[in-house]
């Protein structure tokens, strides 16, 4: 064919020099290594879900907080949240990460009303305004199985990844197809039932990718109250918690390099040591 120009994409030879990557990876990645010390200050962490109620004893100051609703175009609007938690849920997904990481930020938006219910469009609109924030984890212990979504989802957990946002999705509870969990851009996480909060394992089974503490777990809700509830949806925020507090240590760590540094300390792989 002979030399022509190069395809897009490509790498020049002079480039090379560029876009080396100076990382000072140990001999073996370890639990103290990833982890150790680190308490989630420098990390912005998302709540997408119902609200968070504003300082509830085991979640502390909220540092921002929005709602996203639609408006008489039928597009997503989001405005500022002074309506706090609408059902509880929000508000236990964020003390578990607040429990975790205690000096992260946490920044609610509000995508789901009262009785857990919402749409799809708001979903989205609440989704796609987390990611241009540019947090550093997103908490999404929710999914939908309406298919018609499932690609938006796809393109905005791709978009999320290219900017290095960590997002952190629940696998749902029954046996169904739902999104954006399935996608391999996220980080999903399903249950386990050991009571140790930093206790994670990675399942070499896909589609789960991760099982976290979410069996019995004592939960933060409505009012200043605690709850005892188990779900998927309260595995998920352990895991942000915990890549929180990798965030926080190695805040040059990629989303590909997140979860790997996830998979080489998981119990069952790398473990504690």
């Amino acid at each position: 064919m002979g030399e022509g120009p190069l395809p897009a994409w490509s790498l020049p030879p002079e480039e090379i020099e560029r876009i080396r990557v100076e990382a000072a990876w140990p001999e073996r990645v370890t639990r103290a290594w990833a982890i150790e010390g680190a308490t989630g200050s420098g990390v912005r962490v998302c709540v997408l879900d119902s609200g968070v109620e504003p300082d509830h004893p085991r979640v502390g100051g909220v540092q921002g907080a929005v709602a996203v609703s639609l408006g008489e175009d039928g597009e997503p609007v989001v405005g500022d949240d002074a309506e706090g938690d609408t059902c509880g849920h929000g508000t236990a997904c964020a003390g578990i990460i607040r429990a975790l990481a205690p000096d992260c930020e946490i920044h609610s938006v509000r995508v789901l009303g009262a009785g857990f219910t919402g749409s799809g469009p708001v979903l989205l609109g609440g989704l796609r305004w987390a990611i241009e924030q540019g947090f550093d984890v997103i908490n999404m212990s929710l999914s939908t199985t309406k298919r018609q979504f499932a690609e938006v989802l796809h393109e905005l957990a791709d978009t999320a990844y290219f900017k290095r946002t960590i997002l952190v999705a629940s696998a749902h509870n029954m046996p169904v197809e739902s999104y954006p969990w399935r996608f391999s851009s996220v980080i999903s996480v399903g249950s386990h039932a050991e009571p140790d909060s930093l206790a994670f394992f990675y399942n070499p089974d896909p589609p789960v990718e991760f099982f976290a503490r979410g069996v019995d777990v004592e939960l933060a809700w409505m009012g200043g109250g605690v709850i005892r509830a188990t779900g998927n949806s309260f595995a998920t925020p352990h895991m942000s918690g915990i890549c929180a507090l990798v965030r926080s240590k190695h805040p040059q760590l990629t989303p590909f390099q997140l979860k790997s540094v996830l998979h080489l300390i998981a119990d069952n792989v790398g473990g504690r040591t």
